[in-house]
């Protein structure tokens, strides 16, 4: 019970960037309520507004590292995997489909810089496959711009979320380019990971 309330309780926490704020109540029963729209006017609410949210300051031990953009995450009761938001790794094959170049190097240079480390995420709300997506930090330092800034992923290509600020994730690939880091030593050879997906679907 006390693990499913945590975890409600999260998902709940998390529409926070999405919704604002959260009210939440104990009804006559003891039953435990929470809203993201509007209390019921009959109830003695708490309101948990999006203001006194600082997430980024909140610690999450890093559990697995999928690919270059994908990892899984633990804090208490909670586990969930973080999209990171913004930017786009090559894509690794899926039940042994071809890898993507620099795909396993995406992957590897992440792993150097959270793997077994402890992160902090500011979540832009949840994507595909129900997966956060965030900014991740170590120690102040922000990782998806970091994937760029190595020439080991791009700005994403589809709809980003409009609360995030794309200059300097398009200013790190734009400089990644011209020195040709990373995955961009491929010139007119390199497709996007969008592209990738398209042309290598999941079986």
């Amino acid at each position: 019970m006390v693990k499913s309330f945590t975890h409600v309780f999260f998902i709940l926490f998390f529409s926070l960037f999405l919704y604002g704020n959260i009210y939440f109540w104990t009804d006559e029963n003891g039953i435990k309520h929470f809203t993201n729209i509007a209390p019921p006017l009959n109830e003695t609410v708490e309101e948990f507004k999006e203001s006194d949210v600082v997430f980024p300051k909140q610690q999450f031990k890093v559990l697995k590292i999928f690919d270059g953009d994908t990892i899984k995450v633990k804090k208490g009761e909670l586990t969930f995997k973080i999209r990171f938001v913004g930017m786009d790794s090559p894509e690794i094959g899926y039940k042994g489909q071809k890898s993507q170049p620099f795909a396993h190097k995406a992957k590897q240079y992440l792993e150097s810089l959270v793997k077994n480390r402890k992160v902090a995420i500011k979540s832009y709300g949840t994507g595909m496959y129900n997966r956060q997506l965030a900014e991740v930090f170590v120690n102040g330092k922000n990782i998806n711009i970091e994937m760029i800034k190595a020439g080991l992923a791009e700005v994403y290509k589809g709809k980003r979320p409009g609360k995030l600020d794309s200059r300097l994730y398009l200013k790190e690939e734009a400089s990644a380019r011209k020195a040709r880091k990373g995955m961009w030593i491929q010139g007119a050879r390199y497709k996007s990971p969008r592209q990738w997906r398209k042309e290598h679907p999941r079986k």
